[in-house]
């Protein structure tokens, strides 16, 4: 049985000052009040602030919030990418992360070498991963740009191999964030049914999205989050309705919110 136990965690990242993204998240952060010092005497950037949930097989919960809430940094943080400096994160199950196009991708190796590479990684014996090759080809519809590396891939095919390698291998636990709504109209709409059957099969989902159609059909529990914490957890569209300012707090006794008094 798939579980995720995520408790009292908080993620920072240090500012350097070399590239303009890093100046970018400072002037955000400084602005937000999520600055802070470590023990190391360097600055960093509080991209999680006290983050508690726990989800056991059935659960689907979506996350929204606005740019830099901290979703994307909680979905990495699930899949191992990030570790947290304070709190703890355990997920019992194999997870599956459709978190970006290139993850888990060698853009010098071509994309037959790249599936192989997945395959291994995912323990697979050399016939599943014969037929992994073959679903990933018919699919993504590389032809020829398959043997060549990665690299030379325009963006769309970059995401189509992506896409198609994250939705071969079924998980007990899956992870996704937005991109896996990118690609062109026509490639999407083929998509659709592959990924529908995925979140089907997994034991637990864990969704970002801006979209609201897509959180209120595949979830049933929705956190939103806000500079880096959680400020309501509960039914997806009575927090949907919260986050978008419909409903008064006190009218939903369901949801579970954040002291405001606390927040800094």
């Amino acid at each position: 049985m798939a579980t995720i136990d995520v408790e009292g965690v908080d993620v920072s990242f240090p500012i350097y000052h070399g590239n303009s993204r890093s100046l970018k998240r400072t002037v955000f952060a400084a602005a937000s009040k999520r600055l802070q010092q470590d023990g190391r005497h360097r600055i960093v950037v509080q991209a999680l602030r006290d983050v508690s949930l726990h989800l056991r097989t059935g659960d689907r919960l979506g996350l929204i919030g606005g740019n830099g809430a901290g979703k994307t940094t909680l979905l990495r943080t699930l899949a191992g990418i990030y570790e947290p400096v304070v709190g703890s994160v355990h997920v019992h199950g194999n997870i599956g992360a459709l978190l970006d196009p290139n993850l888990g991708m060698n853009p010098e190796l071509t994309g037959r070498e790249n599936i192989a590479l997945r395959g291994l990684y995912s323990g697979l014996p050399r016939a599943a991963i014969r037929r992994l090759e073959d679903d990933v080809q018919e699919f993504a519809e590389l032809a020829e740009f398959l043997d060549l590396p990665v690299r030379f891939y325009s963006s769309g095919m970059v995401i189509r191999l992506g896409f198609a390698l994250a939705t071969a291998i079924r998980p007990q636990v899956l992870l996704m964030d937005e991109w896996f709504l990118a690609g062109d109209a026509a490639f999407m709409e083929r998509a659709r049914g592959r990924l529908e059957d995925m979140v089907r099969g997994a034991e637990i989902l864990v969704l970002s999205s801006h979209s609201v159609p897509v959180i209120l059909d595949w979830s049933t529990r929705v956190i939103w989050l806000d500079q880096g914490r959680i400020m309501a957890d509960g039914p997806p569209q009575e927090v949907m309705d919260r986050y978008h300012g419909v409903a008064a707090p006190e009218a939903n006794p369901e949801i579970s919110l954040v002291d405001q008094s606390t927040s800094a």
